[in-house]
Order: C-alpha cells, then sequence, then structure tokens
C-alpha cells in the first residue's frame, strides 16, 4: 500500500475514533448499552408484507450504507436475514437525532423503530420514527461493490467474510442445517447421540498422525483422537446398541482442498447389523438430508449432477479395478504379481506393501475418479482393514465399504471385527507395519480388547465426513470454505503484539548476525562439461504458484497448479512436503523447467521441474525451493 494511501486509511480510522470519544463526553458511549428488544428480522417484514403494513417493528442490525439528502436520508441495516432499506427523516426522529444519524459510519451497529411501508419505486421499507447507536465500528469495511475477495483474509477474519458475503453466511446456515437433519434422521431410527473422549492415550480407529500434548496435572502426554470409533464399540459392548457421535477430530497432515487438520466425523455403531445395512442406512440418510436441505435428491457440484434419488451403485473393489485399469486382481496370487502388475502400469508402491495394498494403490490411481454418482464400494483387502471382520470364505478380503461421490471417499463402513484374538493378530500386525515406517499404522489399545472379550455383538459401524458432505450440498470449492474457521498459519492480526515484538526482535538479531556456513555440505561442482547448445534447449521459466496440495497417499510429494504465462495451468509435482506445507506456497512466484517431457507420478503427469537448492548440515539435508520477487510475471524467461 502506498504511503498516501496508509496516511488516509489512518485518518479515517482516528476520524471514527474521535466520533466515539465526542459520543462519550457527551454522555451516550453506545457501548453502555446492554439490549435492545427486537420484534422482527429484515425477511419477516418481507415476506408478511400485507400483514405488516402501516404497523411499527423495531429491527436491529449493521449499516451498510447511507444515502444523505437534506432532511432526509436512506440506509439499508443488515441483519441476520438479510438487508432492509430504512427512511430516515428529520421531522420523525428530531433534529439532533437526525444530526447524529448524519455522524453515524458504515459498518456501526443500530437499532431502528418505525412504520412498514413501501416507497414510490414498491420497495419495501421501514419510516424510521427512532435510531438508536448500539456499537460503534471503530474499522472499515470492505469496498461495497468488490467486497471481501482476497481469499486469504477471507478464511483469517471470516467475521468480516459473512458481513460482505451474504452466500457465505447462507453456506454456514445450510451447515448447521446439515448436522440438525443428520440428527433428526438418527434419533428417528433410535439411535442414542453420546460423546466420547478428546485426550487419549492411544490414538486409534483410523489410519492417520496424531497430535500429542502434555497433561500437566497427570504430568503424562495424550494424544487428540484420530477417530470415534474404539470408544463408540466399547459403548455396544455396554449393550446401548445404537450410538452416534458428531465431534471434531484431529490428524497430523498437510492442508488442501478436501483436508484440514481439525474436522467434523460422524461415526455411528448399530448392534446386530452389518455393512449393508449400514449401506442401507447411508442411502436412505443422504437422501433424506439432501431432500429436507435443498428440497431436492439431485444436487449439482461444479456443474456435475449427482441423483440421490436413485439406487446407489454397489461395486466390489476388485471389480473396479478390473474395469477402470484392466487389471484382475483375481488373477493376481502373490505380492510378486502384485508389484509386477505395479510396475507395468506406473503404480508407486513401497518395499512394506502386500497384494492387499497394490490393490488400494491401483483403486485410488484409476478408479476413484469415476465414482462420480453415488456409489458403495465393496470388499476391502484385509491389509488395509485391520478393525474389519473378514469376508466368509474368502480371508483376504474383509466387509467394508467406502462411499463416494464426485470421485472423493465421503464414507467409511465396516462389519465390524468382534473377534478378539483375530484383532489381536491384527494389532501386531499394524504394530510391523509401524516399525517398518508406516507412522499412520494403528497401536494395540488393550483396553478395548479387553472390551472385545467381554463381548461384542455383531455390529455395523461407519464414519461420515460432515465437512466434505457440507461442501457438495453447498457447491463448495475447498474444505475452508464450509469451516467457519479453518487452520491458517499465523500471521499479521492472529498474532499478539508479544509476538509481534518477539518477532521483530528476532528478525533484527537475524540480519545482525553473521551468518555461519562452516558447517554447510555441497555437492561438489560438475567436472564434466556441457555443451551450451545443449544447455540452451532447457527452457527455464518464472511461474506463479496457483494452488498447491500434498499428493494423497504420499508423505512426500506437492502438487502445484502453476501460471507459467500460457494461460494454460501447468502441473507441476515436487517432494518438497518434508520442508513446506502447502499453503505457505501460494502465491510465490519460482523457477521451473517447462520442457521437460510429462513424467507420470503417483498416477499424476508432472509436466516439468522446479528448482529448489540443496545442501547438507551435521548429516541432514536442507531443501530451499528457490523463489524470486513477484514483480517477475509468469512466463518470463530465464537467460
Amino acid at each position: 500500500m502506498a504511503d498516501m494511501e496508509v496516511q488516509n486509511l489512518n485518518e479515517l480510522l482516528q476520524i471514527r475514533r474521535d466520533k466515539l470519544a465526542e459520543l462519550q463526553e457527551a454522555g451516550r458511549d453506545p457501548f453502555v448499552i446492554t439490549k435492545y428488544d427486537v420484534t422482527h428480522h429484515s425477511s419477516d417484514i418481507r415476506d408478511n408484507y400485507d400483514e405488516l403494513e402501516g404497523k411499527e417493528v423495531a429491527i436491529a442490525g449493521r449499516m451498510m450504507s447511507k444515502r444523505v439528502m437534506g432532511k432526509a436520508s436512506f440506509c439499508n441495516i443488515q441483519d441476520l436475514k438479510g438487508g432492509i432499506q430504512c427512511y430516515v427523516a428529520r421531522d420523525s426522529i428530531g433534529e439532533d437525532p437526525y444530526k447524529d444519524f448524519k455522524k453515524m459510519d458504515i459498518g456501526d451497529i443500530v437499532g431502528l423503530k418505525g412504520q412498514v411501508f413501501k416507497t414510490k419505486t414498491g420497495e419495501i421499507s421501514i419510516h424510521a420514527s427512532e435510531l438508536t447507536l448500539l456499537s460503534k465500528s471503530l474499522q472499515i469495511l470492505p469496498e461495497k461493490y468488490h467486497g471481501l475477495t482476497n481469499t486469504d483474509m477471507r478464511y483469517r477474519q471470516r467475521y468480516v467474510d459473512l458481513i460482505m458475503n451474504p452466500e457465505v453466511k447462507d453456506t454456514f446456515i445450510k451447515r448447521s442445517k446439515i448436522i440438525s437433519t443428520i440428527r433428526r434422521y438418527l434419533d428417528g431410527q433410535g439411535f442414542m447421540e453420546v460423546e466420547t473422549p478428546m485426550l487419549v492415550a492411544n490414538a486409534g480407529g483410523a489410519a492417520a498422525r496424531p497430535f500429542e500434548t502434555h497433561f500437566n496435572a497427570l504430568d503424562e502426554d495424550f494424544k487428540l483422537r484420530i477417530s470415534l470409533e474404539l470408544y463408540l464399540k466399547r459403548l455396544i459392548v455396554g449393550g446401548l446398541e445404537r450410538v452416534y457421535e458428531i465431534g471434531r477430530v484431529f490428524r497430523n497432515e498437510g492442508l488442501d482442498t478436501r483436508h484440514n487438520p481439525e474436522f467434523t466425523l460422524m461415526e455411528l455403531y448399530q448392534a446386530y447389523t452389518d455393512y449393508h445395512g449400514m449401506m442401507d442406512l447411508t442411502e436412505n440418510m443422504f437422501r433424506y438430508v439432501a431432500q429436507e436441505v435443498l428440497g431436492s435428491t439431485k444436487i449439482v457440484y461444479n456443474g456435475i449432477e449427482m441423483d440421490l434419488g436413485k439406487p446407489f451403485a454397489r461395486i466390489t473393489m476388485v471389480d473396479a479395478v478390473k474395469q477402470y485399469a484392466g487389471v484382475d486382481f483375481n488373477e493376481i496370487h502373490t505380492v510378486e504379481e502384485a508389484r509386477a502388475a505395479a510396475k507395468a502400469h506406473n503404480v508407486a508402491y513401497e518395499e512394506r506393501h502386500g497384494k492387499g495394498d497394490i490393490l488400494n494403490l491401483f483403486f485410488e490411481e484409476f478408479c476413484e475418479e469415476h465414482m462420480v454418482q453415488p456409489t458403495f464400494v465393496m470388499d476391502h483387502p484385509i491389509e488395509i482393514s485391520p478393525l474389519t471382520k473378514m469376508k466368509p470364505g474368502n480371508p483376504d478380503y474383509v466387509e467394508r465399504f467406502e462411499f463416494f461421490m464426485n470421485g472423493w471417499e465421503m464414507a467409511n463402513a465396516y462389519s465390524e471385527l468382534n473377534d478378539p484374538i483375530d484383532q489381536r493378530r491384527r494389532f501386531a500386525k499394524q504394530e510391523e507395519q509401524f516399525a517398518a515406517g508406516d507412522e499412520e499404522a494403528n497401536h494395540t489399545d488393550e483396553d478395548f480388547l479387553n472390551a472385545l472379550e467381554i463381548g461384542m455383538p455383531p455390529t455395523g459401524g461407519i464414519g461420515f465426513g460432515i465437512d466434505r458432505m457440507c461442501m457438495l450440498l453447498t457447491d463448495a470449492a475447498a474444505i475452508r470454505d464450509v469451516l467457519l474457521f479453518p487452520t491458517m498459519k499465523s500471521q499479521g492480526a492472529a498474532k499478539n503484539e508479544a509476538n509481534n515484538a518477539a518477532q521483530a526482535a528476532a528478525k533484527e538479531a537475524r540480519e545482525a548476525e553473521k551468518i555461519d556456513f562452516s558447517k554447510v555440505e555441497i555437492e561438489p561442482l560438475f567436472a564434466d562439461f556441457v555443451d551450451f547448445d545443449t544447455f540452451s534447449k532447457s527452457d527455464f521459466r518464472a511461474v506463479k504458484v496457483l494452488a498447491c496440495e500434498a499428493v494423497k497417499k504420499s508423505k512426500k510429494l506437492l502438487q502445484f497448479t502453476l501460471d507459467d504465462g500460457s494461460g494454460t495451468p501447468r502441473t507441476i509435482l515436487s517432494g518438497i512436503h518434508a520442508y513446506y506445507e502447502p499453503e505457505e506456497l501460494v502465491g510465490k512466484t519460482c523457477i521451473a523447467i517447462t520442457n521437460l517431457p510429462p513424467r507420470p507420478m503417483m498416477g499424476i503427469e508432472s509436466c516439468g521441474m522446479l528448482l529448489s537448492a540443496v545442501h547438507n548440515e551435521e548429516g541432514e539435508e536442507k531443501l530451499h525451493l528457490l523463489m524470486v520477487d513477484p514483480h517477475i510475471p509468469a512466463g518470463a524467461k530465464l537467460y
């Protein structure tokens, strides 16, 4: 922002503070007011005009616009349910109150009483008889017509986003209706809502890394739960036959359009049924929620229509891979044969992966994107399902399904494993996987095993991602659009003054200190020469990072969507997730080689290479992505 703009802004902010001081000195401090009796909201007045015409109403809200025209003026008051025009005349409210009104600012919160009428142009309005300043706004709202459009600022200052963008408020009102509708449906099916611990000694029930914390009073380390499963199953053991919980869970993973480290999960468990019962429940519940919230069983997401009114498709994972990848895992009997198939189809796998893991990798790379219409993908391999009953007569697979829409996993369900001896074997396998480097593997939970030994009836269970359901039903592009306060990297107003001061001091210290490179090791310079013509064929370009997200099932890869100046977004994958989180790279200007042939990585074609600088320091590799001045335009060629 230019110095003149900053100066002008500071002057405007000071004027607002001066107005407040003037009111306080006159004994009319708005902040001492404790209540205001509201009789109607804006939409109530519009919807019931015939009944309310000529009657007095009292509304309260934020002043979003004001047109002063001599002795009579108009303003617009915005409340929970919209906005309404108000006619404010000197002769109606009095000379001094009218002077006070003219001094009010956009953003002030006011209470207004008056009669309902229509203007000459037919607009339903309120003819004010009394106006009260309830709260003075000391900040300036974003410019009216452009609103708050900076995505990062919208997420950080959601309170301003809700004021300036009505569709955002509608999204979160709809989210609230979705959750209340789910509760209503499950309550009608005889389910009981319960609450289970968030702080746990053993974070089990899912494949995810937990957050860890320390409980000072007990001097003991705890984890934040990654799932609701194991405690809810304990309640089934205890005889509560149908239970559910809607609550926050926490997974120590990256941020992207469909993942936030804390999110809302709904899990339910029903005794004396299986995963087929969970399919029926899922189909009926999704259909019910869509009808109640949207008024239709057809939803449109990103221009694609999905029909919840038709019977949901059902397909096994093996059949899906056979259909979309052309590989029949019924004909693959050993891990060696599975690895050979993976190599032939460029499916990346790890040495610890068994045949079932590789089947799942095939599904993720070749099939998920085709699961657009509501689809149950059934019968998963046992290797990736440590809490699920085996299929009778086929011990390589389990009675599990994932529910897909729009190519996204929306729910995960099992015929729950209730054999404590088999469950202990499964936990042991998971411990082996953890020792082999799988940080998301489950750990043995002795108390849960004890509960199973007490005896758990045959049970069906399912987990629903509430945030993804809200994304689909509100046509939201990213998970952050349906989270009121998504996780963000702290900066600016998000830090307190003490932290800012500490950072400033640290910055000065860094700038003052001399950087010590004595422990740095770099690769030796190339001894062989490359002729100039060969080198000049590499096309180095400045690129802007439009989007960045972690590649699913990869701990290293980030997927970049780049503006390379051509007008067509470019995708490049880079194995730098250990050094950067995706959100901190969006908007940066980097350097890439843009004329390399496409290279498939995890089923995604990477078209080029982003340049980084690497060195070793005390045996540890350090990496810095090359980022340059943002004034350099996308597509600028390096010579």
